[in-house]
């Protein structure tokens, strides 16, 4: 445990740079520890917590055989996030100690006849609206690093789960134009969060429509905000900030300019001085209770973020060092949590931490 400590100790200490960058400028210790934790939950059934809507005593079934791919990590969306984490893994260190731990369980689970039982899991009676929109974003992620990856293995996987993929995306084309409200929570229910994992596929994908559809709702829900309410946050139990994500999601949406202008209206209490007071990291007083044990995540979710607001920001504008110094802050304290002493965090946190530390979500200048 000490060992892992100093790992994801070091990584935290590390610069945050404010653009995509390669592998080796994080540790690749760091990145081990991160993936031993998805390891160690991609195949452990127990505990699990299904989101099951049961149409007859037939659908009394366990995990495994409701969703054969992703059954693992607790429930479903971190499944499938860790599953995510291995691809991402593999893809920045290929050459890893554990690299042939990750490429195998990988392939036990998106076998083209488990990726076929998940889409007809998600095809069932009563599942409309089944990991919507969370998981499905994370469902479209994991697809979007398949088809990345210019490996053979990854070549076959992404080709066999695209029957799932479809369907994600699909339910949630037909979804958006009905959502009359954006959701603005701090958990999975949140929009702003699932449209910039959407977005970010839908652009990797060619997928034109759905990202003008998501173009439009975003601006539709979101154009017209003012002096969101950071005062009132985090709630007990975030995972995600609604005012951060709602500008990470922004800037994939306006132009730079337009970003810059809307981002003074939305979030005026910036400072200028270069400072990341205005945005302390959270602090968990219990990392052995799964609900409270979600600031951790807030942190990670927050840093990269940031990051992204960053990135769409001019390097002179003023406010750019205060995101940056926000990021960094938010950061340190959200990777030196992911310890996996407790399953309740070490079951998801590793992917915060992989996404947070590889810089996913970041344009590549």
């Amino acid at each position: 445990m000490r060992k892992q400590l100093l790992v994801v100790a070091a990584l935290a200490a590390g610069p945050l740079m404010p653009v995509a960058v390669p592998a080796q400028s994080f540790h690749q210790a760091s990145a081990e520890h991160f993936a031993g934790l998805a390891l160690e939950c991609v195949h452990r059934e127990y505990p699990n917590k299904i989101a099951h809507v049961l149409q007859s005593d037939a659908d009394a079934r366990p995990p495994r055989e409701l969703t054969p791919a992703f059954y693992g990590c607790f429930d479903w969306h971190s499944s499938v996030h860790g599953h995510w984490q291995l691809v991402r893994f593999l893809r920045q260190f290929p050459d890893s100690a554990l690299a042939s731990r990750a490429r195998a369980a990988l392939a036990a689970s998106l076998t083209s006849e488990r990726l076929a039982a998940e889409a007809r899991y998600l095809d069932g009676a009563g599942r409309r609206s089944f990991e919507r929109p969370y998981g499905l974003a994370w469902l479209l992620q994991l697809s979007a690093e398949l088809r990345e990856w210019q490996d053979p293995d990854a070549q076959r996987w992404a080709k066999d789960i695209q029957p799932l993929e479809q369907r994600a995306a699909a339910r949630l084309a037909e979804w958006l134009p009905k959502l009359s409200h954006p959701i603005r929570i701090g958990e999975h229910s949140q929009t702003a969060f699932a449209f910039g994992l959407v977005l970010d596929w839908a652009r990797a994908s060619g997928d034109q429509k759905m990202a003008d559809l998501l173009s439009r709702r975003s601006l539709h829900f979101y154009a017209a905000d003012r002096d969101c309410p950071l005062r009132y946050e985090p709630g007990g139990q975030d995972f995600l900030s609604p005012c951060i994500a709602e500008a990470d999601l922004m800037r994939r949406v306006f132009t730079s300019a337009e970003f810059a202008d809307w981002l003074g209206g939305f979030l005026p209490g910036i400072p200028g001085n270069g400072g990341g007071g205005w945005l302390p990291p959270a602090v968990v007083t219990d990392a052995s209770d799964g609900k409270l044990a979600h600031l951790d995540g807030l942190n990670l979710s927050r840093a990269w973020m940031l990051e992204g607001i960053a990135s769409a920001l001019a390097e002179s504008d003023p406010r750019r060092a205060a995101v940056l110094a926000a990021a960094a802050d938010n950061a340190r304290a959200g990777l030196t949590s992911v310890t996996g002493a407790h399953y309740a965090g070490g079951h998801w946190l590793g992917s915060f931490a992989m996404y947070l530390a590889s810089q996913r979500g970041l344009p590549i200048r």
